[in-house]
């Protein structure tokens, strides 16, 4: 008999609040959005843009600096062919508020923050004959340079870019010991459709399909209709006559609440303490996740076309009866999720995060269920609010916006790993497309929830809710890149589109049905064990 345990499941717990911690923000890591709040007058109504800066020392090419252009100033070219070399030098005095003494003759002054508005330092540049000038910022981000109020008139015709601290020291202290520095400004374009966005679509709904069909079509287990619940059948093409109890999560209203409330106390803590160790604690957690998703997937799929393989058991001291795949299977997944821990920060990283991710989320969503409309309406409506007030509001209390700064892990050097990544491989300025996994979980609940739905009420295709769903689902995440791209790459809170085409979708066709009732009082009546089959 395996009996369902509604609060033993600590790691999907966790797993699930973890989940919710980085389901805020769709985005991508190389947005130059423009400040609505910047004065506009004449000569200072240019958007913000990312811009390039090629640097070659004594002739040979350094890295590429990316910078961000002035409210006023000249425009850059966009292809980097329009674009010239023009030598470096620094400004005399170095922050450039006062008469210069350097020649800048057709030459890129670099000059450092502050003493004077950002307006002046310009006028003074371009009046000592620059080309163009470079302000080094006293950090790393970008801040954007504005007009004052009293700047009604600005008459600069030169390109104003800020580097980031680090950067610009570089390039100071190589002018500094006499090295010929040449320097090549430009501005390109990103495409208008992002490839690798549509890849990440594709990852998310397939991530969803995968794991709601996963339970019947991978582990061969089929509804039993007196129970209208998941129980394994034993047979031939079960892959295992292994028994073993189903631990199921099922997930209350009263819990959904209290997931929401525990992961906003959870998100400040992290916003006001964030630190590369508890970075590392949430990296620790993905990774122990990671590998037990691994290893369930991996079981599953050998057991299923191996056979023979899933019968074998072997005893091992404090653990006792084991599958004899998981002897061999749990030692590759550790080294995989310690292999993409050590490399996390190369270039190739993202395929062993997404790999580890997609493992843990179907897994999860075997775990956790929600048993009617009713709790899912509580979860995603909460969720909802969620999202939008720590995107969106939190920037009214806290200056900025909570979810996206822990997403990013400011101040840390890393980022929070519960997300899919993928690089923006057509983009020139290069960076990833992300998406949170609390924003496949949670709408994915439903989703799998639509699905034993539709077969315990023997349901097809088109009269069931579970194609209507995914096809909800997808069209949500397809609105959020829609917005993402609308708002220049600004984070947006993807639950703002998923949870009114999912629950939404539901909750209308249900009525519109006359099955409302039903959804919403899915399970209330049934067992608290499921039975297995004689």
């Amino acid at each position: 008999m395996a009996t369902r345990r509604r609060a033993g499941l600590p790691v999907a717990a966790v797993l699930l609040l973890a989940a919710l911690l980085a389901g805020g923000a769709a985005a991508d890591d190389a947005s130059s959005d423009d400040y609505a709040g910047a004065p506009s007058s004449p000569g200072c109504s240019n958007k913000f843009q990312l811009v390039k800066v090629k640097n070659w020392v004594n002739g040979t090419e350094g890295t590429t600096v990316v910078g961000l252009s002035a409210r006023f100033g000249a425009s850059l070219p966009r292809d980097i062919h329009e674009a010239r070399k023009t030598f470096a030098v620094l400004a005399n005095p170095l922050d450039c508020c006062s008469n210069l003494t350097s020649k800048l003759t057709n030459s890129v002054a670099l000059a450092t923050r502050g003493e004077c508005a950002f307006t002046a330092k310009a006028k003074i540049a371009q009046a000592g004959g620059a080309a163009g000038l470079l302000v080094i910022n006293d950090n790393e981000e970008l801040y954007k340079m504005i007009c004052s109020e009293n700047d009604t008139s600005i008459n600069v015709t030169i390109p104003v870019v800020m580097i980031p601290q680090s950067a610009g020291k570089k390039l100071k202290d190589l002018l500094d010991h006499g090295a010929s520095v040449e320097v090549q400004l430009y501005s390109p374009n990103r495409p208008v459709v992002d490839l690798s966005a549509c890849f990440l679509w594709i990852m998310a709904v397939g991530t969803i399909v995968c794991a709601s069909l996963w339970t019947e079509f991978v582990a061969c287990e089929q509804v039993d209709e007196r129970y209208d619940q998941l129980t394994r059948k034993e047979g031939p093409n079960s892959g295992t006559n292994y028994r073993e109890d189903k631990e199921i999560f099922e997930i209350s209203a009263k819990s959904a609440i209290v997931f929401i409330i525990v992961a906003s106390v959870f998100l400040l803590l992290l916003f006001y303490f964030m630190s590369s160790w508890f970075v590392w604690v949430l990296i620790v957690l993905f990774c122990i996740g990671g590998i037990e998703g691994m290893h369930v997937c991996l079981v599953t799929l050998l057991s299923r076309i191996f056979k023979d393989c899933g019968q074998k058991t072997v005893q091992l001291p404090f653990l006792g009866e084991v599958l004899s795949l998981s002897v061999g299977i749990v030692p590759l997944c550790v080294v995989f999720a310690i292999l993409w821990a050590v490399y996390r920060h190369a270039s190739f990283a993202w395929i062993g995060q997404d790999i580890l991710g997609i493992c843990l989320m179907i897994t999860v969503l075997q775990m956790a269920r929600l048993p009617n409309i009713k709790v899912a309406s509580a979860l995603l409506s909460a969720a909802f609010v969620y999202d939008i007030f720590w995107v969106f509001i939190s920037p009214l209390i806290f200056h900025e916006s909570v979810m996206i700064a822990v997403a990013r892990g400011d101040n840390t050097g890393e980022t929070i790993p519960m997300l899919l990544r993928i690089p923006r491989f057509f983009d020139p300025w290069g960076g990833y497309d992300m998406i949170g996994f609390g924003d496949i979980i949670f709408p994915g609940l439903l989703v799998a929830f639509s699905y034993r739905f539709d077969r315990a009420s023997k349901k097809g295709i088109l009269n069931g809710y579970f194609l209507w769903l995914t096809l909800g689902y997808a069209v949500g995440l397809f609105l959020t890149y829609v917005a993402l791209f609308l708002m220049d790459g600004h984070g947006q809170p993807a639950l703002l589109y998923l949870v009114p085409c999912t629950l939404g979708v539901v909750v209308i066709l249900g009525w519109l049905r006359g099955e409302l009732h039903d959804l919403w009082n899915y399970g209330k009546i049934q067992t608290e064990n499921l039975v297995d089959e004689p």
